[in-house]
């Protein structure tokens, strides 16, 4: 019964570190579609947003049985209660990278960014990316050191947004309210993406370490 119990609670780590993965995949999808105009690449994207809301929905009821069936303590059951909270900052990446790839289809076959933009967001996406891949190791190593280089990782995308939040408001800018918008919301997808990553890492930070968690400010 207790082999079974802890094949349990390794299957929430493998379910995470899954969905770290698949969020990964779909911001750089979405980066792509929204660089390239890639109507077909975007669709992908919001079309596979409904896969993780699926998986985040099994996990969810995982940790609810465990909970009923096992009743965890001490570690465990902060690894069962951070995983429900973790697979939800995950799935909102997800819904994230997928509100990228509607920007892309909502403007397509025009580009939703002024071509002197592309190379932020193009840094914004690989930092992302870098971000989802990380968090995925934190989570399947509890490796406390590289959950503070998502941390960095997260102050990078802040200076990018505050550049981009800058550079509409200026009065240099030439291309209009509706573009003045468009990359607004973007770069805020961006840095919420990032985040929500920061809030998974330190819960496997609580998970580990048992300290109290603290979540990042503003969550939407």
């Amino acid at each position: 019964m207790r082999e079974t119990y802890h094949e349990q609670l390794q299957q929430l780590v493998d379910d995470l570190v899954a969905m770290s993965h698949f969020v990964g995949i779909a911001i750089s999808r979405a980066t792509e579609s929204l660089l390239e105009a890639d109507l077909n690449l975007a669709e992908q994207v919001i079309a596979a947003d409904d896969e993780l809301n699926s998986i985040d929905h099994q996990l969810e009821e995982r940790c609810l049985d465990i909970s009923a069936l096992q009743q965890p303590v001490a570690t465990d059951l902060r690894m069962v209660m951070s995983a429900l909270r973790m697979s939800s900052s995950l799935e909102r990446m997800g819904d994230l990278a997928a509100h990228v790839a509607k920007q892309t289809r909502l403007r397509y076959p025009a580009h939703a960014i002024p071509d002197e933009l592309r190379d932020t967001f193009a840094e914004m996406g690989r930092a992302a990316s870098a971000v989802a891949e990380k968090t995925g190791e934190v989570i399947a190593t509890r490796d406390l050191e590289l959950a503070g280089e998502i941390e960095r990782h997260d102050d990078t995308m802040d200076r990018l947004h505050r550049e981009l939040f800058s550079i509409v408001l200026a009065p240099t800018w030439s291309h209009g309210v509706e573009a003045a918008i468009d990359v607004t919301l973007l770069s805020r997808y961006y840095e919420r993406f990032a985040d929500h990553a920061v809030n998974v890492t330190r819960q496997v930070v609580h998970v580990t370490t048992g300290e109290p968690y603290s979540s990042s400010p503003s969550q939407l």
